[in-house]
């Protein structure tokens, strides 16, 4: 049971982030082939659209290291881990961030 227990905790992390990434991809590819994908026309926010989902990938990768600072988790796996969720996080932050304002009037 030991073996087996080691190597699930070996590849979690790395099939966790795995997953995360190949969503984030399939629906940015999904989103280009449709050309839905976010468009900003002031002078500063395409480069802050653009730089949301790296971004996110850092905040999630600092979040990990000080995760395994303070708790008895693997530092690789929780970066591993962290960059995956901040990859996901910063996609849902250029999906909100990237919308059309609706006019109602």
């Amino acid at each position: 049971m030991g073996p087996n227990l080691e190597v699930m905790r070996i590849l979690l992390p790395v099939v966790i982030a795995g997953g995360i990434a190949v969503f984030v991809v399939i629906r940015v590819k999904h989103k280009y082939k449709i050309g839905k994908l976010g468009k900003k026309k002031s002078k500063g926010t395409p480069y802050l659209l653009d730089s949301l989902v790296p971004l996110g990938m850092m905040v999630g990768c600092a979040a990990a290291i000080l995760l395994s600072l303070f708790f008895s988790i693997s530092l690789l796996s929780t970066i591993g881990l962290g960059a995956g969720i901040g990859l996901l996080l910063g996609y849902f932050a250029y999906e909100i961030y990237s919308k059309e304002k609706e006019n109602y009037s």
